[in-house]
């Protein structure tokens, strides 16, 4: 495909990886992108590929956020419900299943690795959908990442990757799956973000594991993210893993960040050693659904009834 991005500047490439960096792009208006092709998307990816959820008019408790079910809905009926509620969607790693957006990674990921400080050895592809109004709270995301907004207006908040605004513990069991990505988030953390404002066209790249939420404005809001690991994140990557299974269960306070060294590569070690037994799946956070996507509900979504306790026999 033609060129991705538009010119990136010198003062890019030496703020690349450490600092935000704001390019523009070229993939607001591609036929991809449009309703038709969207839905065409929620109805035929696995389910594997598929995330939804919603979230409360106010508030910031990342336990509000609620997983959602789309049983026997067409995905023009789930974006109707996108459009007039209050609902998030994820359409994840579709480079795996989609021709289309595996050359968009490409083309994105080959043109930065011309020109920036950065070679990636795994990357992925994710295709967001959100309601007017809609937010994601305060969060971080493990990989190195970038968000490109193609359809509506969002701001995004980006705090410093460091205590207060994110704690050790936090990235620990967020590496490990063993907890979401969610943080605990406080008002006055607002006085030390970057805002940025994303229309059509804006890349938006910040430090790794950098804090972030984001709000729409009054319009349905289409982007991209991708996600990337360098050997700067796959080290980091380590690091934690290794610092939360010290701290978790062998309860050590770890005191040391360092991804280089003999201490660092035992961590790394006990990283791949823990990941190889299976422990890793036995703790893992799943998602539960809470709601049921209804196109004509308020914010588009039914609460799901616990199940009724089954009637016990008569003796």
């Amino acid at each position: 495909m033609d060129h991705v991005l538009e010119k990136i500047d010198p003062r890019h490439v030496a703020l690349w990886g450490q600092h935000t960096v704001k390019l523009r792009h070229t993939l607001a208006d591609q036929e991809m992108f449009s309703d038709e092709s969207i839905a065409g998307l929620i109805d035929t990816v696995d389910p594997s590929h598929l995330k939804i959820e919603t979230m409360p008019d106010d508030g910031y408790d990342v336990r509000a956020w609620s997983s959602c079910d789309r049983t026997g809905l067409t995905g023009m009926q789930v974006l109707e419900a996108v459009r007039n509620g209050r609902i998030w969607i994820e359409l994840k790693a579709l480079e795996e299943i989609d021709d289309r957006f595996a050359d968009v990674l490409s083309s994105l990921y080959g043109e930065l690795e011309t020109d920036l400080p950065f070679k990636t050895f795994k990357r992925k592809l994710n295709l967001l959908v959100s309601s007017p109004n809609a937010r994601v709270f305060y969060h971080f995301d493990v990989p190195g990442q970038t968000l490109v907004q193609l359809r509506g207006r969002k701001r995004i908040w980006i705090y410093p990757p460091t205590a207060p605004f994110l704690r050790p513990e936090s990235v620990e069991n967020t590496v490990r799956s063993v907890a979401t990505e969610g943080l605990d988030y406080q008002e006055w953390f607002d006085d030390y973000a970057e805002v940025h404002d994303m229309e059509p066209g804006d890349l938006l790249h910040w430090a790794l594991n950098g804090p972030h939420r984001v709000a729409n404005y009054d319009t349905l809001s289409v982007s991209l993210t991708t996600e990337h690991w360098t050997p700067q994140v796959r080290r980091s990557y380590a690091l934690n893993y290794g610092n939360g299974i010290l701290r978790s269960h062998a309860h050590w306070r770890p005191r040391s960040q360092a991804t280089t060294g003999a201490a660092f590569w035992a961590k790394a070690a006990m990283t791949a050693a823990w990941r190889a037994s299976g422990m890793q799946r036995k703790q893992s956070y799943r998602w539960v659904p809470g709601h049921r996507i209804d196109p004509d509900a308020p914010n588009g979504v039914q609460p799901i009834e616990p199940a009724e306790p089954a009637a016990q026999a008569q003796g």
